[in-house]
C-alpha cells in the first residue's frame, strides 16, 4: 500500500488503542479470561511520540501493540500469537493487519532490552547516564491501553524524568561544551574560516536545543525528530529565531551577534531555574580578543557546585562528559543497550564502563 492511497488518515497511536480494544482484547477476553496484562504502544516508531504521518505507513507502521505478560505466564506466548493470527483481520480501519509487528514478552525483558538493566536490582545514578534520551521518550511516550499489573505505570513513572543530581550534571556538561567551543565560531571566522565557523556554530545551536530540552524536563529525540519537537517546547517562540539566523549567517560577526542574544535568553532561562547563584546574563569579552562570549564554563561550574551525590559530583570534578547522548553522535553506539552481553560485560555497557573507569 502507497502512502497516499488512503483519504482518511488515523493517527497511530489512535488506530493502535482501536486495535487493543476492538481486536486484541476481545480475543485474549474470550481465550484466555483469567491472564492479566499489559497493552501499549511504547518503544520505536514515529506513532510513539505523536510525529507519525501519511508518509510513516509505508514501512514499521500499522495497527500493532506490545502485550507484557508476568513471568509466570510467558509459556502462553506462543498460544497467544496462534489466537490472533487465526482471528486476525486481513485489514483494520483500511490498514493491513501484520502481527510480526505485535510484539508479546514481559516488561524486565522488554526493559533488558532497551536499557540494559535488571529492574529489579533497581537504577543506578550511573546507569542513567548510559540511557539514550530517545530510548527514555519511548518508553514514557506513547499510550498504555491497559495494565492490570500496574508495573508499567510505575516504571513510566520513575523515567518521567532524570533524578535530580543526573538532570544538574547533564546541564552542566553542555555549558561546559558551549564554553570550550563558543569562542572557537568566532576564531575560526576571525581567520577567514566561514565554513569551520559556520560548522562550529551549528554544533553550538545543537547544545543550546539539547540544553533547552534539559532545562524544560523533556528528553530530546534523535535527529528526524529533534527540531520538530524543539518547537514545542516553551522556550521556542523567543529562542528559535534566534538560532536559525545563527544556521543562516553567511558571515561571522553576523553569527556572533545571533549567538550572543541565544547565549543571552539561555542564561535568563537558567536564572529562572533558581538552581545557582544568579549567573550574569550579559555576554562579554574572550580574555582580550575581540569576540564576545557567555562564559559557558562558569555556568558549568555553577551547577556542578549544587551536586549532592558524591559519585555523581566526583565524576563531575573529574570529567564533565555528560550523557551516552553527549559523549556520541553515532546511532549504533547510542544502541549500544541492545548489544551482546559480551560488549555489556562492565558496568552492563560500555558507557557505563567508561564512567566507571573515570572513577577510579
Amino acid at each position: 500500500m502507497k502512502w497516499g492511497d488512503l483519504v482518511v488518515f488515523i493517527q497511530g497511536i489512535e488506530l493502535c488503542k482501536r486495535f487493543q480494544f476492538e481486536f486484541v482484547e476481545p480475543i485474549i477476553a474470550n481465550h484466555f479470561p483469567n491472564l492479566s496484562y499489559t497493552s501499549a504502544l511504547i518503544g520505536p516508531g514515529s506513532e510513539v511520540l505523536g510525529y507519525d504521518t501519511e508518509m510513516s505507513t509505508d514501512h514499521d507502521w500499522g495497527p500493532r501493540v506490545i502485550l507484557l505478560l508476568q513471568g509466570n505466564d510467558m509459556y502462553l506466548i506462543k498460544d497467544i500469537l496462534q489466537i490472533l493470527h487465526i482471528n486476525r483481520p486481513q485489514q483494520f480501519y483500511g490498514y493491513p493487519v501484520d502481527l510480526n509487528q505485535t510484539v508479546i514478552t514481559s516488561l524486565a525483558q522488554f526493559l533488558v532490552s532497551k536499557l540494559a538493566i535488571d529492574i529489579d536490582k533497581g537504577i543506578e545514578l550511573l546507569d542513567w547516564l548510559t540511557f539514550p534520551s530517545q530510548i527514555l521518550a519511548e518508553i514514557i511516550g506513547g499510550e498504555v491501553f491497559r495494565d492490570d499489573t500496574g508495573h508499567l505505570t510505575a516504571i513510566r513513572k520513575q523515567l518521567q524524568f532524570y533524578p535530580h543530581d543526573i538532570w544538574l550534571y547533564t546541564m552542566a556538561s553542555i555549558w561546559n561544551r558551549i564554553g570550550q567551543e563558543e569562542h572557537l565560531v568566532l576564531r575560526a571566522g576571525y581567520v577567514g574560516d566561514e565554513l569551520g565557523s559556520s560548522i562550529i556554530g551549528s554544533r553550538i545551536v545543537r547544545d543550546i536545543m539539547n540544553l533547552c530540552f534539559l532545562m524544560e524536563r523533556k528528553y530530546a529525540p534523535y535527529p528526524k525528530w529533534f527540531g520538530t519537537a524543539f518547537k514545542k517546547l516553551d522556550c521556542a517562540n523567543e529562542l528559535l529565531p534566534v538560532l536559525i539566523k545563527v544556521q543562516s549567517s553567511g558571515t561571522w560577526r553576523e553569527r556572533e551577534d545571533a549567538l550572543c542574544r541565544a547565549y543571552e535568553l539561555l542564561a535568563q532561562m537558567h536564572n529562572r531555574l533558581g538552581i545557582t547563584e544568579v549567573m550574569t546574563e550579559q555576554v562579554s569579552p574572550f580574555f582580550d580578543r575581540p569576540y564576545k562570549v557567555i562564559q559557558g564554563g562558569a555556568f558549568a561550574n555553577a551547577i556542578v557546585r549544587q551536586i549532592i551525590d558524591p559519585i555523581i559530583r566526583k565524576l563531575s570534578q573529574i570529567r564533565l562528559i555528560g550523557g551516552i547522548d553527549q559523549i556520541s553522535d553515532n546511532t549504533d553506539f547510542k544502541s549500544i543497550n541492545q548489544w551482546s552481553s559480551v560488549e555489556q560485560s562492565e558496568g552492563r555497557n560500555i558507557a557505563r564502563a567508561l564512567y566507571n573507569k573515570i572513577l577510579e
